[in-house]
């Protein structure tokens, strides 16, 4: 059965992860769950040795690890950050951060950020700015 609105929104409040998986098959793939206009919220679900590239944001990161475990290389820590389910990862705007899905098995991850740009491969000169009207 088909995902009616993959998206949370007002009229969408819950998603069953299990049901995402089987909508959208074994891994790899990545699924948005909030998209709105301040923030982002997506599962990525990948095979052990499936890395990221090196990258970084204009904007603070976070992850939630929901299954699995997963190594952050994070640029300043002497060793990687090792997650396992369960385990919150944060990684601050403009620093670089290289993902690696270990184990015997995949990895699921919610990462929540800011919409808009992806990975970039050179430090931005700024991070972004949020603005909030109250």
């Amino acid at each position: 059965m088909a995902l009616n609105n993959p998206i949370l929104d007002a009229t969408l409040n819950t998603i069953s992860l299990e049901k995402i998986k089987a909508e959208m098959g074994p891994p790899p793939w990545s699924h948005a769950v909030v998209l709105t206009d301040h923030v982002v919220g997506v599962v990525i679900y990948q095979n052990a040795g499936q890395e990221n590239d090196n990258h970084c944001h204009t904007y603070d990161e976070w992850w939630v690890v929901l299954e699995g475990e997963i190594h952050w290389v994070i640029e300043g820590r002497d060793e990687p950050v090792q997650a396992k389910a369960g385990d919150f990862v944060y990684v601050p705007a403009q620093t670089f951060h290289h993902i690696f899905p270990k184990g015997d098995g995949p990895s699921v991850r919610l990462g929540i950020a800011l919409p808009g740009q992806g990975h970039l491969h050179e430090r931005p000169t700024a991070k972004a700015r949020v603005t909030i009207d109250v």
